[in-house]
């Protein structure tokens, strides 16, 4: 008896200092029990529970370890087993542009994301927009899709004006960089064949009337100028629309790849009333502007920690799916009285120069577009030109898509500190088309080289382009993954990577290339509290399965933001 007596005195003196620390800790406002915590923090790292006081992680650990947190008033989550990670992060998007084209658009889509297979299934929709639109008023549709089409073509103006003579009509290719017009939108927007054609763009020409046919690439403003504009309250109800998405694919941040002088009002009307509830980054659109000093850049937003402006975004070429991608080698099927066409720039490097240098040396991360191989060179000579010019430390200047680096241009980009990110959803959306039409098989197999990448130690992130794709960041792991097409083909196995490598890409990878690495990414002490409940752990189950994993719960500063079974 004395010896149990003083063996409990002993081990009371011994645990005295971490008792104490535990009653001086002050209780967490909300813990998650009895999970499988990926941290994302070292490959193998699980723990069971997580602690959250004041929107952020207070402990991670053991339930042991947790339950030791809980108070009063703190709220349990018992996940019963259910799968944490980091938030997702959706390191391209147009945030909220999908919303829009959800509600006021036609969507042209075909399958795997629309049902329109045939020029008459396309030209029906509209005219049933039209029937239900005054004359007079503009029908706009997105994402049709050529290759797609039963025809094998782009729509026409005369396509188009089978739907309505009466309605300007105005429709968007899947892609974004291209757009076709009915003749009566040609008129309004005084397109003939009179209207120049400049380099980094083309209005295309009938053969026989010598006309614009309807079909215009890049300069699709043209005409989208003149479609009518959103009002303020439809602009905020497409961010509410847009924002519930990305919850229930378990996005708490995005980064859009455009447009922050234009979108930030809105989005901070929107954080206002309480309709936003994912994080935003917003990057401006380059252009002739100076940059704005990142001083005031910061003053855009009374809600840094959800909207916040930062970087720039310009294009280098356009779309390798509508042949205006800027290739080193000719597309393997030409278009359409083409000889020998391999795309084109959207500038010469030297204009490139110019534009971004301004920013450079403003101290802006700066994100371009390419997805051709000859794009991509002049972007890493823009790059290494800036740098020689004004030399920054750690700029983490992106390339945005890379589609085609060849493995020389993949040694540059990890001599120079760039960081790209992979539109890896090619592969599965427009991978058999990328094999059999626009690049050949060589070509098409090395598309976002993700392994080409890893191996070099470059880090790098995977997106969607939503709208051009729905945004959904499992269906982007399971295609780093996997490298399956939409007709079930292997599109480049060697260029396949491990599952935890891709979900870096889209939670700790994506918060370091976006700056945000102290805050986001991975669960650890300190960091914001934003979580996806998954409900099966993507490590251990069959690959080919990741894409069909239910989110379950999705969690903003400790909030539930969405919740499946509510």
């Amino acid at each position: 008896m004395r010896h149990n007596i003083c063996r409990l005195l002993a081990l009371t003196v011994l645990n005295w200092p971490a008792i104490v620390l535990a009653q001086a800790t002050p209780p967490a406002d909300k813990v998650f029990l009895n999970a499988t915590v990926i941290t994302m923090a070292r490959e193998g790292e699980v723990a069971q529970a997580v602690a959250v006081r004041d929107g952020k992680i207070a402990a991670v650990g053991s339930n042991s370890d947790i339950r030791a947190l809980v108070g009063p008033a703190t709220k349990t989550i018992d996940l019963t087993g259910k799968t944490l990670l980091p938030g997702f992060y959706a390191a391209h998007d147009h945030f909220p542009s999908a919303g829009r084209a959800g509600i006021y658009n036609v969507d042209l889509n075909s399958p795997p994301i629309g049902s329109i297979r045939t020029m008459d299934e396309l030209v029906a929709a509209l005219r049933q927009k039209a029937a239900q639109t005054p004359p007079g008023k503009w029908v706009v549709g997105r994402g049709y899709d050529d290759t797609l089409l039963k025809e094998q073509r782009h729509p026409t103006r005369d396509d188009l004006d089978r739907a309505s003579t009466e309605h300007p009509i105005w429709i968007v290719h899947t892609s974004g960089h291209l757009g076709v017009a009915n003749s009566l939108a040609l008129k309004l927007a005084d397109v003939t064949k009179n209207t120049p054609q400049t380099p980094g763009g083309r209005i295309r020409i009938d053969a026989k009337t010598g006309e614009p046919n309807g079909v215009i690439e890049e300069r699709t403003s043209l005409v989208s100028r003149l479609t009518p504009a959103l009002t303020r309250e439809q602009r905020l109800e497409v961010v509410r629309l847009c924002d519930h998405e990305y919850l229930t694919k378990g996005v708490t941040t995005t980064c859009i790849a455009g447009g922050a002088g234009g979108v930030v009002p809105d989005l901070v009307e929107a954080k206002k009333r309480n309709w936003l509830h994912l994080r935003v980054k917003a990057l401006f659109a380059g252009g002739s502007q100076d940059p704005l000093p990142l001083d005031k850049v910061a003053e855009l937003s009374p809600f840094p920690e959800f909207v916040r402006a930062s970087g720039v975004k310009f294009w280098q070429d356009g779309s390798l799916q509508g042949f205006t991608g800027y290739l080193t080698a000719p597309y393997a099927k030409q278009p359409e009285g083409k000889i020998d066409f391999a795309g084109y720039a959207s500038r010469s490097r030297a204009k490139l120069v110019e534009q971004i240098l301004p920013f450079h040396k403003a101290g802006y991360q700066i994100a371009i577009h390419a997805n051709g191989d000859a794009a991509i060179d002049d972007v890493l000579a823009a790059y290494t030109t800036v740098q020689k010019e004004f030399p920054r430390d750690d700029a983490r200047h992106r390339i945005e898509h890379c589609q085609t680096p060849r493995e020389d241009q993949l040694d540059r980009i990890k001599e120079l500190g760039i960081t790209p990110s992979f539109f890896v959803g090619h592969v599965y959306y427009w991978g058999d088309r990328h094999r059999d039409i626009f690049l050949g098989p060589d070509r098409a197999k090395r598309i976002s080289p993700l392994a080409s990448a890893l191996r070099r130690g470059i880090r790098f992130t995977i997106h969607n382009d939503t709208p051009v794709t729905p945004v959904d960041p499992l269906l982007l792991v399971w295609c780093s993954v996997n490298r399956l097409t939409k007709d079930g083909q292997t599109l480049g196995d060697d260029q396949r990577i491990s599952t935890f490598a891709a979900l870096r890409a889209v939670t700790s990878d994506a918060a370091w290339q976006n700056f945000e690495e102290s805050s986001k990414g991975t669960i650890e002490v300190g960091k914001l509290a934003d979580f996806v409940v998954l409900a099966e752990n993507p490590l251990k189950i069959d690959s080919t399965r990741i894409k069909d994993i239910s989110i379950l719960e999705t969690v903003v500063a400790g909030e539930t933001v969405y919740n499946l079974q509510k």
